[in-house]
């Protein structure tokens, strides 16, 4: 498998010239301008280093063709004439638009969940035992059966799963599945006893071991799940550039062509420069190494500068401040309505998170902290005010998620520079789980988009992968209508947070690219920038949202080169 996955690495760029100077024609050209308007256009022009040269409204000025050398002797074969260009695309009326950047994602764990067992497909606790079942026969020799993507929210089974119910799938050897917002984990009997976990062990601050009849359950939520974790076989440097591979695959068909991963490790690093090494990192990757130790490891003493043509670059530190909803995990100012005396857990201190954070502002790092609770999120506003006064300049302080803000709260994110990097699909995929935990009373700064622009707050979008699909077009849509994918609920929950095509198309791009220190690189397809782009099969300006979901990447350009195309799968 390995083999042919790599082999086809080197046949993804299809055969237009590499970095061309080019000219793109024919198209409904969409990009939103600095003004945060919408703007038009029916060509482009590429330079030959793979940067826009100019986009044009109107006739395409054709260049003067090169003049001759010298005068051609007497029956010398008549040369042909020069090229224009040195390719021209017909894009034959369809839709431009900039390539879409994912704001907050986890690229090796798209990858891994996509080589591993994935059970973000299944409905019910038996579905998901069947498939468990299914994996195993098809594994066998496995030492561990490791995967992802479980939601007891959507098999309506009002609990989480047990040790007890993963062993009737699995019980010879260990197995450990972590929840789609990987903030809990599952174990079977087999995995308790290899991590010697038993009725005595103690979940460490910021986790807990969740119990049932005085035993552990087989659930571990946040910090506690480092208890397996720590004897979990981690995954080989050949799985993980299978992984890598197999997630740009992924990433490129949805129309991402850059992506800020959040949580990068020392072995993830590594990955992304073996993959550029061989000139496969196709995928621009902005990391935010996870914790302290990773961000010394990678960036050792600040931020590194853009590699592989602006294809890689280490930004800064992103922690962990709260777990999430489902779990209930997430840090609240007031108990959860479905759990009286639970309000989640803060899993680093005041003093620790503000000693991390001035740490990596030190040596000028950028700092993106997971918040989604509203007692998180005014913890760290609370840690970035105070910050701030120390470290000025353009710091662009990113909070991660931001979902649940005391209206009281949400006037702070204008201050000092502060970034929402948010996740529009959360918001269908949570709103009957977030009224269900909170109540709808403390929920009017939930997902509170329009909200943050009208406060002047930059909004960043990302879809969270693997934690939901990488398809930025669901997020275009529920951003504009606050509906799932059934249309529930009609009008939009909390509709009063709604914003317009341009504004989410401007968070998907310019927003993105911003948050990420890459402006002046990528992301709106202004004169000087990358040319990351693509061809899609419908105008996104102008349809119904419902339809906007169902788009279609037709072709994928980085750099001024095509690499991918729908239907066309890598040759070998």
């Amino acid at each position: 498998m390995r083999a042919a996955v790599l082999a086809a690495i080197s046949a993804l760029a299809l055969p237009v010239p590499a970095f061309a100077t080019g000219l793109v024609d024919n198209v409904n050209g969409i990009t939103v301008g600095a003004d945060g308007k919408l703007q038009h256009f029916n060509a482009m022009l590429i330079s030959d280093d793979g940067k826009v040269e100019k986009l044009v409204q109107g006739k395409v000025e054709e260049p003067a063709p090169p003049k001759r050398a010298k005068k051609r002797r007497k029956g010398d074969p008549e040369a042909p004439p020069a090229p224009l260009y040195s390719f021209r695309l017909d894009g034959l009326g369809k839709t431009l638009i900039p390539g879409l950047i994912d704001a907050h994602g986890h690229v090796m764990g798209l990858g891994l969940s996509l080589i591993t067992l994935d059970l973000s497909d299944t409905t019910s606790l038996a579905q998901a035992q069947e498939k468990i079942r299914a994996y195993a026969r098809a594994n066998s020799g496995r030492k561990w059966i490791v995967g992802t993507g479980w939601n007891q929210e959507v098999w309506g089974l009002g609990r989480f799963p047990t040790a007890a119910e993963l062993d009737a799938a699995v019980g010879d050897i260990p197995v450990w599945l972590e929840r789609v917002d990987g903030h809990a984990g599952w174990a079977n009997s087999a995995a308790l006893k290899a991590a010697g976990i038993t009725a005595a062990s103690k979940a460490p601050a910021g986790g807990r071991i969740e119990m049932a009849g005085g035993q552990p359950s087989g659930i571990f939520v946040d910090k506690a799940m480092d208890l397996v974790t720590r004897v979990v076989p981690p995954p080989a440097p050949k799985d993980r550039d299978i992984a890598l591979e197999k997630a740009q695959q992924a990433l490129l068909a949805t129309g991402i062509t850059a992506i800020a991963d959040m949580g990068t490790s020392i072995d993830d690093w590594q990955a992304f420069r073996r993959s550029a090494d061989r000139g496969a990192l196709r995928v621009r990757i902005m990391a935010y190494a996870a914790g302290l130790d990773n961000l010394i490891t990678i960036g050792g003493p600040g931020p590194t500068p853009w590699l592989y043509d602006d294809h890689l670059r280490l930004n800064g530190m992103k922690l962990l401040l709260d777990g999430a909803l489902g779990s209930r995990g997430a840090w609240l100012k007031a108990d959860y309505a479905d759990a009286p005396g639970q309000r989640g857990l803060p899993m680093i201190g005041d003093t620790q998170l503000r000693n991390l954070m001035s740490r990596a502002a030190m040596d000028n790092f950028q700092i993106a902290v997971h918040a989604i609770g509203d007692a998180a999120n005014a913890e760290l506003l609370g840690a970035i005010e105070e910050l701030a006064e120390t470290y000025g300049g353009d710091r662009r302080w990113r909070i991660e998620h931001a979902q649940i803000i005391d209206p009281a709260d949400l006037p702070r994110l204008a201050r000092n520079g502060i970034i929402a990097s948010m996740q529009p699909v959360h918001e269908a995929s949570d709103w009957r789980m977030a009224t269900a935990r909170m109540g709808e009373a403390r929920l009017k700064g939930a997902y509170a988009w329009r909200s943050m622009l009208d406060n002047r707050v930059p909004l960043a979008f990302g879809s969270d992968t693997p934690v939901e699909s990488p398809n930025p077009f669901p997020g275009i849509a529920v951003a504009m209508t606050r509906e799932d994918a059934k249309g529930e609920p009609l009008g939009g929950w909390m509709p009063q947070q709604r914003i317009s095509f341009t504004e989410a198309l401007a968070a998907f791009t310019r927003g993105a690219s911003y948050a990420g220190f890459a402006e002046k690189r990528f992301g709106s397809l202004e004169p000087g920038q990358r040319a990351d782009f693509l061809l899609i099969d419908r105008d996104i300006s102008n349809t119904r949202p419902a339809d906007i979901r169902g788009t279609q990447v037709l072709e994928t350009w980085i750099g001024g080169k095509r690499v991918y195309v729908k239907g066309q799968a890598a040759k070998e």
